[in-house]
């Protein structure tokens, strides 16, 4: 499958949940590969906006369920810290799910709880 990604990403700063793990408040593009609501195949660009150990929170045109697997290919940039950008390839089950009402595109908000195995490719 080939994850293409613009490279648009940016990474705004960071905050401390109660778990006291670090959660990032960020801006990276991402594609997003799994089966919606209606059981079809998506595949989907959009915007991780937080990001921690456990936790991707995005946004979703593609209608999905509480527990659904979904593949994510996260375009990560170049920074002052990292020589090179790289994408990062995560898995996990859709544990939150919310309509956004705030958004004419009728976009839902998810939190994706993550799995441990990921895949850096440079």
């Amino acid at each position: 499958m080939d994850m293409n990604v613009n490279d648009t990403s940016s990474i705004q700063g960071f905050s401390e949940t109660r778990k006291r793990e670090r959660s990032f408040e960020l801006c990276l593009p991402a594609l997003v590969k799994g089966f919606d609501a209606a059981e079809r195949e998506f595949l989907e660009h959009t915007e991780v906006s937080s990001l921690s150990a456990q936790e991707a929170v995005l946004c979703l045109q593609a209608k999905v369920m509480v527990g659904t697997k979904l593949l994510l290919c996260l375009r990560v940039p170049q920074t002052f810290y990292l020589e090179k950008r790289f994408d990062l390839r995560l898995s996990g089950t859709v544990a939150f799910v919310k309509a956004d009402v705030s958004i004419k595109t009728k976009n839902q908000l998810i939190s994706v709880k993550l799995d441990r195995n990921f895949q850096v490719q440079l």
